[in-house]
Order: structure tokens, then sequence, then C-alpha cells
């Protein structure tokens, strides 16, 4: 009898389903480690989504020896998102992350900007780990 483990299955060792995933500011260099981390981790990605700024557009980045396009992040780029990694400034989140959330996603933002706003949790791995289980 194999173990769950060794049979492959993500349903079998209870790991999540896969969700569409949006890393905005993929070219910088916290993008592109976020990019290697969740290929590395094996994160179960139905779709990942690389967006940036113009000057970043057509460029291509490997995600698990695929090639993965960068897109320009527009206000319709978040659509049909589950997880957005926001890692391109401070600008960049206070104008998508909004829509963002309104369009369903859940954002993972690293700048600060939503640092001191209320409504919005600070979920510190270090400092707060059982905090990020309520979201």
């Amino acid at each position: 009898m194999s173990s769950p483990a060794a049979s492959g299955s993500r349903q079998e060792v209870g790991i999540a389903k896969p969700r569409n995933v949006a890393i905005v500011g993929a070219t910088g260099a916290v993008g592109t480690q976020l990019v290697e981390v969740l290929a590395e981790r094996d994160f179960p990605v139905a779709e990942l989504r690389l967006l940036a700024s113009e000057g970043s557009v057509g460029e291509a980045l490997d995600f698990r020896g695929e090639e993965v396009m960068v897109q320009s992040l527009t206000r319709d780029s978040l659509q049909d998102i589950d997880l957005a990694f926001f890692c391109a400034g401070e600008e960049q989140s206070r104008e998508y992350c909004p829509l963002a959330v309104a369009a369903g996603a859940t954002c993972i933002d690293l700048s600060s900007a939503w640092r001191l706003d209320p409504e919005v949790p600070l979920v510190i791995p270090e400092v707060n780990p059982g905090e990020i289980a309520r979201y």
C-alpha cells in the first residue's frame, strides 16, 4: 500500500486546490523571487498571471519549465484571480488592491500602503502567524 505522499495526488495529501495567482511587479527583484518560491514550494497554481509596467510587457519568466509572458497591469488584469501578490510599491497597491478585492481576490501586499489602516490585517509571520488563518 502506498502512502498519499507517494501517490502524488494533491487531494490525497490535503493540499489546497490550484488557484489563479497574479504577481503585480513580477519583473522586479521581489517579484522574480516570488515566482521562484512558488515553483520551489510547489504552490498549487492553476494560472500564473505576471503583471508589470509597460516597459516589461512581453518579457518572459520561467515557471516550472514553461515561459510565462509578462502582461501589462490594467484595471481589468486582476479579473478571475484568486490570490494577488503586490510587490510593485505603494502607489500600485493603493490603486489596484481595491480592484482585486472587488473582483474576489485575496491580496497579499508587500508595500507599506495599508500598514496603518485598521481595516486591513497586518500579518507578520515571525510575530503573529496565526492571524493568517482568519483570512
